[in-house]
């Protein structure tokens, strides 16, 4: 069996990460450069970790995480 694909973020963990309102994210989704969902579940989209960490490396200012003072 595989190992998957790795570590997955919802709408909620993005915009924690992005320090930014669900409604901005949404927003931010939309550009073309944003990457595309892994997977369209009924209630929500998810994105590989890894892609949403890429476009922030290229795309945003750094920003600590949430969790760090």
């Amino acid at each position: 069996m595989g190992a998957g694909p790795g570590r997955l973020m919802g709408p909620w963990e993005i915009c924690q990460r992005l320090g930014v309102s669900r409604s901005r994210f949404q927003q931010i989704a939309l550009r073309p450069s944003f990457p595309k969902p892994y997977q369209e579940l009924r209630a929500t989209k998810v994105w590989l970790a890894a892609d949403v960490e890429a476009w922030i490396a290229e795309h945003r200012r750094p920003r600590p995480p949430a969790d760090e003072d």
